[in-house]
């Protein structure tokens, strides 16, 4: 794989279901060894723009590069090569129920290496206890908390020393201290490894904790992209509304709708 400065080149992305915009020609850069965070709310389009960063939804227009390689024109043996340097970790975990957490994080080794079971068994207890599972190896999945099923999966997309890692609402569902202890294993695996982080998020406070860049969207658009400390002072009256999470203001039709059940219950 190409080794430059620029990890990830998007330029152009365009993406739409039928006639609602979800991606509206979006451009981005994320250098290698940083960490990207990518904020925004539901139904922003943050999710949809990271299925197209790891190629696992194909854009109308535009491209997506990593490290050079241009992911939707390389051909499969190109491919093959780039999915060794990459690590995913889903929102849910994705653990498969019916294996132990040690043959989950296994899974990538026994696919991309020629590796023996005995030297893998070392890898994956080393990728267990770094990210503090050392002792869960022969547990499955539904043994878990959803703390520990995170951290599982944070293990396995670490499992072939990938020089980029995407990570999909990491901190969803989990209680502030777990959240937070995540944060901090996040911030631990870049300066250990020196990896490219990607972080999708809707959460504000793992976003200013972990990034060194922010890029805000809302309705397929960036709306800022800067350090955090760029994005927290930013005049944009929707980046303050989604910052200091004030609810968006009632359309007229709305307001008319409220009316007439106010008028309906006095009647009734």
């Amino acid at each position: 794989m190409e080794a430059t400065s620029q990890a990830i080149e998007v330029r152009g992305l365009r993406q739409s279901y039928g006639d609602h915009v979800v991606l509206d020609g979006l451009d981005l850069s994320v250098e290698a060894g940083e960490t990207l965070v990518i904020l925004g709310g539901s139904g922003s389009g943050k999710s949809t723009l990271l299925r197209c960063l790891v190629g696992l939804e194909r854009p109308d227009t535009g491209r997506v590069s990593i490290r050079g390689t241009d992911i939707f024109a390389a051909g499969p043996d190109e491919l093959h090569d780039l999915r060794q340097h990459i690590g995913m970790a889903f929102q849910s975990g994705a653990l498969f129920g019916s294996m132990t957490v040690g043959e989950n994080v296994d899974l990538p080794l026994a696919e991309f290496t020629l590796l023996p079971e005995s030297t893998r068994r070392i890898i994956v207890r080393i990728k267990l206890a770094l990210v503090g599972l050392d002792g869960a190896i022969n547990s499955y999945p539904s043994e878990l908390s959803g703390g520990m099923k995170k951290r599982a999966a944070f293990a396995r997309a670490m499992a072939l020393d990938p020089d980029l890692l995407f990570c999909d609402e990491p901190s969803a569902g989990l209680d502030p201290v777990t959240a937070a202890g995540l944060d901090r294993l996040l911030i631990q695996l870049k300066e250990v490894f020196g990896i490219t982080l990607v972080v999708v998020t809707h959460s504000l406070d793992s976003a200013f904790a972990i990034a060194d860049r922010i890029a805000l969207i809302h309705e397929g658009r960036f709306l800022v992209t800067g350090s955090p400390d760029r994005v927290r002072h930013c005049p944009d009256p929707v980046v303050r509304r989604f910052l200091e999470r004030q609810p968006e203001e009632e359309t007229a039709d709305n307001q008319r709708f409220r009316r007439w059940m106010l008028e309906e219950e006095s009647v009734g």
